[in-house]
């Protein structure tokens, strides 16, 4: 499934050779996000993601960054989150060498340039006032900051407008310099080369990478209880809703089974939500459940957009779905998510963008690559006794969070809701 290489300076190469495929990908995961910010440097991840796409001494501009790779038909780019940040190209594998030179190019060697950081700048505040005028992406800001209150992790990733706008280049370069380290970097590779030749490539170009700062840290999250509505009042033709329970770490031993509890409640077009809140009630057009697992705690999420009036029956549908989870589950809709889970992560594996996010994701964030194999032996092992206990654990009432965005005229009545 995979190789693994530590180079002296601690850089690790993670490989996967597809032999198939006559495409390549290459990522970069570097091991820190948004919550290793302070709240002076908020959205300093996003921001140094997008310039190092601006211009290199030998690169000049954001075009020949772009242009070098997609000249040969390729496609880069990147992204920030809570806990890593991410940068990648895809491209035919005659153009490995060529890729792998764009993207250490941009890590090691961008400009910072203070008229691109202004540029720049512009668009990251253009970027939060796309996502302001989104209810839709508004009300999961909002769920974020009843999770996690007064933390990092309840942070926007993009900062906010003043934090944006205070953003200097000294501070950029230093949070660079204390937190781009090769030890908290993983070069994740797919596609048709072998791991002797990418691990050779690499040391070439990143070997002499070195930095004798200390690993970066981040602000633990302790488990509390808080205030547990937030509204957001819009005129909108809908509202916007997110109801939220704390999940599981990434580590935590029952994580699959919550990821499969997930896939029942939420996942496709068969999942309870989907059947019961927009096939046989009809109460919305769009609704989803999501899980995330971060290094010391978890989430799990609704979102569904509804006629404002509908609201308060469309909350307590999704949360009557909530508690039935907490019921014995069939053998058959067991089955079912099984197979569901296991054909979406066998599809996702004959992509090599995909397996470089398998490989390199689960090495920067747990330091141990499961193989899909061993992950489909997990998935197939879950009861519906372990999800019914788990729903029971979580599914309940004291922890759980609405926010609301849309025209609400009365929001008290919403919280007497919030019962499991």
């Amino acid at each position: 499934m995979y190789q693994k290489t530590i180079l002296d300076n601690g850089l690790r190469i993670v490989t996967s050779t597809m032999p198939h495929t006559r495409s390549l990908s290459i990522c970069f995961f570097i091991g820190v996000g948004s919550r290793y910010e302070s709240e002076a440097q908020a959205g300093g991840s996003h921001f140094i993601e997008h310039l190092n796409f601006r211009g290199t001494a030998r690169r000049p501009s954001a075009k020949d960054i772009s242009l070098a790779v997609e000249e040969v038909g390729g496609s880069l780019n990147g992204g920030t989150n809570k806990e890593l940040t991410l940068y990648w190209a895809r491209v035919a594998q005659p153009h490995f060498l060529l890729a792998l030179d764009v993207l250490v190019d941009m890590l090691l060697h961008s400009r910072f340039d203070p008229a691109d950081i202004e540029q720049e700048r512009q668009v990251i505040l253009e970027e939060l006032n796309m996502t302001k005028d989104s209810p839709s992406q508004q009300v999961n800001l909002l769920i974020d900051q009843l999770l996690w209150p007064g933390h990092p992790l309840g942070w926007d990733t993009i900062g906010t407008k003043e934090s944006v706008t205070a953003m200097s280049r000294g501070m950029m370069l230093e949070y660079i310099e204390n937190k781009y380290l090769p030890e908290t970097t993983v070069v994740a590779i797919a596609g048709n080369i072998q791991h002797e030749e990418a691990v050779t490539a690499v040391s070439q170009a990143m070997g002499n990478w070195s930095n004798q700062h200390l690993h970066p840290e981040y602000a633990a999250y302790k488990e509390q209880l808080n205030q547990r509505l937030q509204v957001e009042r819009r005129d909108t033709e809908q509202a916007h809703l997110c109801l939220g329970l704390p999940g599981l770490p990434l580590l935590h031993p029952k994580r699959y089974v919550l990821d499969l509890l997930n896939t029942i409640l939420g996942g496709g077009m068969s999942s309870r939500l989907f059947t019961e809140i927009r096939d046989k009630l009809g109460l919305a057009y769009s609704i989803s459940s999501a899980i995330d697992h971060f290094h010391d705690t978890g989430a799990i999420t609704v979102y569904a957009g509804v006629e404002p009036k509908n609201l308060p029956v469309a909350i307590k549908a999704i949360l009557e779905q909530f508690s039935q989870l907490k019921e014995p589950i069939s053998y058959s809709e067991l089955s079912k998510a099984k197979e569901l889970t296991k054909g979406q992560l066998w599809l996702r594996m004959e992509d090599t963008r995909s397996v470089t996010g398998w490989i390199g994701g689960q090495e920067i964030l747990t330091g141990n690559i499961l193989t899909v194999d061993q992950v489909v032996a997990i998935i197939d092992a879950i009861t519906t006794e372990e999800l019914e206990e788990l729903a029971r654990e979580l599914f309940t009432g004291e922890y759980l969070r609405l926010a609301v965005v849309g025209p609400l005229a009365n929001e008290e009545s919403l919280e007497e809701l919030l019962t499991l």
